[in-house]
């Protein structure tokens, strides 16, 4: 009989993942601060929650798919939060994108509970969600990741158990520093290449088939030439993410030198207005410094 499977944060990222397992067949119930984004679902076989407690009452599984740190905390062990209802014997995968210390913290106040945590952090933005393409990285046991990974097939392509509690964390903080590397190192060459007159799409049909081609060149590739910047995944949010790596750093004595001018352009971006546009409008700072968007004929 397939475990019942709780799904608690809807957005972006959430709402196609859970809508994946839905198609597949499993029974959900559903939690969504904005409650019509739960009963959107619910008529797909669905059931609406009033709480995350509520869920954790009715799951065996409970996925969070959330912001940050403090909103998983306050789901989790804030007021009618998951604690509040979570059975002997559950498992919470959390796969929102947090600080690897506070989801430490949190798996220890699930073993206390009867309960396990695994942290399942994912890549591959919207479209991965929405194709059920996503990596994902997890820290756990190998028996609650064995438990999860029918549940993993249906929304990813990859998951991989990277270590114990908060490795996931520790990994997803790896993925972000590329990602966020690669967009700026794209926009770096298209800006120039424009305004020395080179049409920026053919720049990126020479460069894709050689060293420089990335995943992030071509998932990136129409948002950047058409100048669409509707997320996706948002600046503020990855600002959020090179936190995260950061501190990592610093408590491991790790130096991050290039992540950490990075987080200062997506903190300009940030104060320009432009913190809700999806990351790969890092472009437009790198135009604004050279006074010249691309495709504007050098």
């Amino acid at each position: 009989m397939a475990e019942k499977v709780g799904f608690i944060g809807l957005g972006i990222m959430g709402g196609p993942m859970a809508r994946n397992l839905l198609q597949e067949g499993y029974e959900l119930v559903l939690y969504n601060r904005t409650r019509e984004k739960a009963e959107e679902l619910a008529g797909d076989g669905a059931e609406v929650a009033g709480s995350p407690k509520e869920v954790a009452e009715r799951s065996d599984i409970i996925i969070t798919m959330l912001p940050d740190s403090p909103q998983v905390e306050e789901v989790l062990a804030g007021e009618d939060g998951v604690f509040e209802g979570v059975r002997e014997g559950a498992l919470i995968v959390d796969m929102s994108t947090i600080s690897p210390v506070v989801t430490r913290e949190l798996a220890q106040q699930v073993e206390e509970r009867g309960a396990s945590m695994l942290d399942a952090p994912v890549s591959g933005g919207d479209v991965g969600a929405q194709q059920g393409t996503l990596s994902i990285m997890a820290g756990g046991s190998e028996e609650d990741f064995g438990r999860a990974r029918p549940l993993f097939d249906m929304m990813g392509k990859v998951a991989t158990l990277v270590g114990s509690s908060g490795a996931g964390q520790t990994a997803k903080a790896c993925n972000q520093i590329i990602v966020a590397l690669n967009i700026e190192a794209v926009s770096e060459a298209l800006v120039l290449g424009s305004k020395a007159g080179v049409d920026p799409a053919k720049i990126l049909d020479a460069l894709s088939g050689g060293l420089a081609g990335s995943a992030v060149m071509e998932a990136k590739r129409e948002k950047m030439l058409d100048h669409d910047f509707d997320p996706g995944f948002k600046i503020e949010l990855h600002h959020k993410d090179l936190g995260i790596a950061l501190a990592a750093g610093r408590e491991y004595g790790v130096s991050l030198p290039v992540t950490a001018i990075l987080d200062q352009m997506l903190d300009s971006l940030k104060a320009k207005g432009r913190g809700d546009r999806d990351h790969s409008a890092i472009l437009t700072l790198i135009e604004d410094l050279a006074q010249h968007e691309i495709g504007d004929g050098g």
